[in-house]
């Protein structure tokens, strides 16, 4: 008989999960960062932080890690189960134990991500209670560089209010099911509800192009460091056509000057007309395909 046990994480897990996690994608060529940042991981939980690990007759079998981002919405990142025990419920046990933490703290919904090549990722998260909501990319215009010239006179405004009613009436939110990038993990996506734009205009920028009328928002959360320099964060960028990307990204290339950055990275809806209106911008859309995927956690069926 099997004793399996999911249970927190402990610092002395490393070298288990990193013996699992190092060569997950060794067929890609694709590194895992899951041992860079899982003592970290361990360092920092807390009330809003949870990793975890399912043991199976003494051994780590699987690792995972939730957040919870907002009052009611919950991450997922980190899933990894041990190829030498797939296929035996292990992963969805651990998912269950992560799912009732955070319903247990008030989260509705839990979301994760997939990068668009990971067969075996997407294929997880389904049989452990995901469905798909939205498929997007980033862009990566570089800062202060020279880029086309939209036709029409745009404006650049810092108007917030004005933003608000052009995301609620876009495209853009409604491909993305109202998400855009978390204001505190780099790699999280959480509702963009009126408040959270209030506070990322507060703390960082909002601001739009327009002609006669509203036609294009963008919302930057910050930067931070990594290989590529300075990085800016724009947790998304959404636009009515493809004049009006020209002229946001030209805006944006601008914008991330202004703050110092090297790079940049703005989200947007992976489509075929946003991901086309982005190259006609030259702003550098990702090779990759990231998927969204969310778990009801209202429903006895996903807890």
């Amino acid at each position: 008989m099997t004793d399996r046990e999911v249970r927190q994480a402990r610092a002395d897990d490393h070298d288990a999960v990193a013996g699992f996690t190092d060569d997950t994608w060794s067929d890609r060529n694709v590194g895992d960062y899951i041992s860079e940042v899982f003592e970290e991981w361990v360092e920092t939980d807390g009330p809003s932080q949870r990793t975890a690990v399912v043991e199976v007759d003494g051994e780590v079998a699987g690792v995972c890690q939730t957040h919870l981002l907002t009052d009611d919405e919950a991450w997922l990142q980190g899933m990894r189960v041990h190829p030498d025990y797939r296929g035996s419920g292990h992963g969805r046990a651990l998912m269950a134990s992560l799912f009732e933490w955070c319903h247990e703290r008030g989260a509705s919904v839990v979301r994760n991500m997939v990068f668009g090549w990971n067969a075996a990722g997407m294929g997880q998260s389904r049989a452990v209670g995901f469905e798909p909501v939205a498929s997007c990319r980033w862009a990566r215009p570089d800062p202060a560089a020279d880029g086309p010239r939209p036709d029409g006179d745009f404006e650049t405004v810092d108007d917030v209010i004005a933003a608000w009613r052009f995301w609620t009436h876009s495209e853009t939110r409604t491909t993305l099911s109202g998400l855009a990038l978390d204001t505190d993990e780099a790699w999280a996506l959480a509702e963009l509800s009126r408040d959270r734009l209030w506070t990322i205009a507060a703390a960082g920028r909002v601001f739009t192009v327009a002609t006669d009328r509203t036609r294009g928002v963008a919302a930057r959360i910050g930067t931070r460091e990594n290989e590529r320099g300075t990085v800016v964060d724009y947790a998304v960028g959404a636009w009515a056509d493809t004049d009006a990307a020209v002229a946001l990204f030209d805006a944006i290339r601008t914008d991330a000057a202004e703050v110092g950055a090297d790079a940049t990275r703005v989200w947007f809806p992976d489509t075929p007309q946003f991901t086309s209106d982005v190259a006609v911008a030259r702003a550098q859309p990702s090779d990759d395909t990231v998927l969204v995927f969310a778990a009801d956690l209202t429903r006895p069926t996903h807890r």
